[in-house]
């Protein structure tokens, strides 16, 4: 299939074809530092581009899109059954208890913060009297419909999102209230990363049960950096928030499973102890415009201990860049991150609605080797 992109010139598709591996054979010999047949694929983007791949790929469906792309990995969620809550102004609330309202901007819309339901709070017992979200709020049983579904279309590589404790913790409470709360208040902001760690346990325990071993991965979050610096002083984030980390790892280990851990941002000086504190073995995002993310020399320091998920620009490369800056930008980071196994290729987080299907299309035609 071949379109025109924004500077006039033809871009081809190239199917890869399926490899002398299946999906999950792919993906698992990487994380095992191991080169595969050729560098596995993960694909993130934001729902309006993927209603135009559908388009543009003329399929019925996003699993379609998966596989005329040669995606390796596949996400399943279990389906939310809890109570739906509209508050006044068309505020939403999330299925954690966040209050979002929906934002439009010049390529689509996303859900911003509206308000925090837990900035009032004075005392942990406030917090542990809040109405909390309970496990039996997602439906367990449709992660087993979507796990039989899958096996129906191949050997995926299947990766359960759990969530992120102190981003979702702030979330809850407000950024800046919950920052100096770490310092003057701490009893608060440890309260509602507890009762979030807490769910989380919960919820992956039920899924991972349920799945029965048909999930290789479990994804965790927690964006601590921006784009020069971290979000918060490594000492504090070291007493505040890795501890809940490690709780919730110790559960995702139990199954035996992959542990992936995405931070946007400059998170380099704390790779290390991502590594050694919280055991993970997928590091996701690396944003590679953020300060001190070069590529090279992360896979130099880290590569023998951790995998790789992500880093292609989202900021500049996907948006503005030519076909064939992606697809020299793909290239690198195959070659770079890919060498000896350790790399997902993907963009560095969902790919946004400014970028051209001209785009997305070379990055998925670039030939994903290691030479």
């Amino acid at each position: 299939m071949a379109s025109a992109d924004k500077h006039g010139q033809a871009v081809d598709f190239v199917d890869p074809g399926p490899g002398r591996l299946s999906c999950r054979e792919r993906v698992e010999r990487a994380l095992n530092h191991q080169e595969p047949d050729r560098v596995p694929a993960d694909l993130w983007a934001v729902p309006e581009v993927k209603q135009r791949l559908q388009e543009h790929l003329g399929v019925s469906s996003w699993d379609k899109v998966l596989q005329k792309l040669r995606i390796d990995v596949r996400w399943v969620a279990p389906d939310y059954m809890g109570p739906v809550q509209i508050r006044p102004g068309g505020v939403t609330v999330d299925p954690y208890g966040a209050w979002r309202r929906p934002q439009q901007h010049g390529f689509g819309s996303y859900a911003e913060y509206a308000g925090y339901p837990l900035a009032d709070a004075q005392t942990a017992a406030d917090i542990h009297t809040w109405d909390w979200p309970r496990p039996e709020f997602w439906d367990v049983d449709s992660i087993i419909r979507q796990l039989d579904e899958l096996d129906a279309q191949g050997q995926y590589f299947v990766c359960y999102e759990v969530g992120g404790i102190f981003e979702r913790a702030w979330a809850l409470r407000g950024f800046e209230r919950f920052l100096i709360d770490l310092i003057e208040n701490p009893e608060v902001p440890c309260a509602i990363m507890d009762h979030l760690t807490d769910l989380y346990i919960a919820n992956l325990v039920n899924v991972l049960r349920a799945a029965n071993g048909r999930i290789q991965m479990v994804y965790t979050y927690d964006d601590i950096a921006h784009q020069h610096s971290l979000l918060l002083s490594k000492r504090m984030w070291q007493k505040y928030v890795v501890p809940r980390h490690q709780r919730m790892n110790i559960a995702i280990r139990a199954f035996g499973v992959h542990i992936m851990y995405h931070s946007c941002g400059a998170v380099y000086p704390v790779i290390g102890e991502l590594i050694r504190d919280l055991g993970i073995d997928v590091l996701q995002s690396l944003q590679p415009r953020a300060d001190g993310m070069d590529m090279t020399q992360i896979k130099k320091e880290f590569g023998a201990r951790l995998s790789f998920h992500g880093g292609v620009d989202i900021q500049h490369t996907m948006p503005h860049g030519s076909p064939q800056e992606v697809q020299a930008e793909v290239q690198e980071r195959c070659r770079i991150l890919g060498k000896g196994g350790g790399y997902i290729l993907s963009t560095a987080h969902y790919i946004q609605n400014d970028t051209p299907i001209e785009n997305i299309m070379a990055f998925y035609s670039t030939p994903r080797t290691t030479a």
